[in-house]
């Protein structure tokens, strides 16, 4: 819907006000997210030169038998100088994953196995444009020169950070158990924590980029100097712009910014509101879940032009009595989802009985939410 047929959610919703979109799930959510960050010029550039570096460096079983030896040395020296600490399964030897866009958590385990061996893997790429091939050489050299320096450390750091926060809420909505409560709760705190990082994270993880290029004597910029673009354009007689206005601007804020807005598009507060009032009609742990007033409140926010005012009214009613005579019987506690205690009402008859809780429980079947991981429809 937001692909193929541009505009055609609108036109929908123009002619049925109660066809709520809900974006499925977890698939969807890591494309975007993935797509989100790409769409800011340097993230994708970054991601380039990240899958072309894997390539060369894991391109053998010689480099990546040298890339363990690298990282071995490396371990021994840090530890030396105080940089690693020691003990039992710390400091186990990794390896470079690549990263694969219909999987977010690849991004971040690519990243972060990166930055634990960052040395090693600069190791072996000037081992290749020492004694590789000259056209082996070439690739070498352009990616060795843009792996070390600052920019790429950088965002090295700041991507492995954001996948750090969202990757929790990805792997949640993944789940085969859904549990839409929780999940609610995840991109709430996702979001929170995003914007903590906006604001107050930039200074802390400066710090720690300058601290890694210090101990792997990468250039560190001057961040009062003027920022020059590739081009070799000067952007400070134009707009002003210093390097640490840059990378604030420019890459931190910008890039924070494309997930937050990718989450809370695909995450609004209705959308949530509507899945998490829509719990209450969990046959499943009815006796936490099931509540009066929120089944009421989806009806007269969502459903609205589906009850007249006097059904709305035995609509509260019918509900009093569905708890007591549908919640509290013994086989309601076996029914596992909402369609099947659709099922279940029609074969016993209460669907008729309890004709105003029954067309709520079907409006809610009809939302479109990713029903292959989603427990309660």
């Amino acid at each position: 819907m937001r692909g193929d047929f541009n505009g055609l959610k609108a036109l929908i919703v123009k002619y049925c006000k109660s066809a709520h979109y809900v974006h499925c799930f977890a698939h969807r959510l890591q494309l975007a997210l993935v797509a989100a960050s790409k769409n800011v010029t340097p993230i994708h550039q970054f991601f380039d030169k990240l899958t072309f570096m894997v390539n060369i460096v894991g391109s053998s079983c010689k480099r990546n038998d040298e890339l363990k030896i690298a990282h071995a040395d490396d371990i021994a020296h840090l530890i030396s100088i105080n940089e690693l600490e020691t003990g039992r399964g710390l400091n186990q030897r990794g390896t470079l994953q690549r990263a694969v866009d219909t999987r977010w958590s690849s991004h971040l385990r690519s990243l972060t196995g990166l930055i634990k061996i960052f040395s090693a893997s600069s190791m072996v790429l000037f081992n290749v444009m020492e004694d590789g091939l000259p056209s082996q050489r070439a690739d070498a050299t352009s990616v060795y020169d843009e792996m070390t320096s600052f920019d790429f450390v950088f965002i090295l750091h700041l991507m492995k950070e954001i996948m750090g926060i969202t990757d929790i809420l990805c792997q949640a909505l993944q789940s085969k158990s859904q549990d839409i409560i929780n999940a609610m709760k995840l991109v709430s705190s996702t979001k929170n924590l995003l914007q903590q990082m906006r604001e107050n994270k930039l200074d802390d993880l400066i710090v720690k980029v300058k601290s890694f290029c210090e101990v792997r004597n990468i250039d560190i910029p001057d961040f009062s100097a003027p920022y020059i673009d590739r081009r070799g354009r000067s952007r400070l007689c134009q707009d002003n712009f210093s390097i640490e206005h840059h990378y604030q601007v420019d890459v931190f804020y910008v890039v924070i910014d494309s997930q937050l807005q990718e989450i809370n598009g695909r995450f609004s507060g209705d959308a949530m509101e509507l899945l998490v009032l829509s719990t209450a009609l969990n046959p499943k742990n009815a006796m936490e879940y099931f509540r009066i007033s929120y089944i009421c409140k989806l009806v007269e926010k969502f459903y609205a032009q589906d009850f007249t005012r006097d059904e709305k009214e035995q609509l509260e009613i019918q509900l009093k009595h569905y708890e007591y005579n549908a919640v509290k019987d013994f086989d309601y506690k076996s029914l596992s989802t909402i369609s099947v205690l659709c099922q279940w009402l029609v074969k016993t008859n209460k669907s008729v009985t309890y004709n105003l809780v029954f067309r709520v429980i079907v409006l809610v079947l009809t939302l479109p939410v990713s029903t292959a991981t989603t427990e309660i429809f």
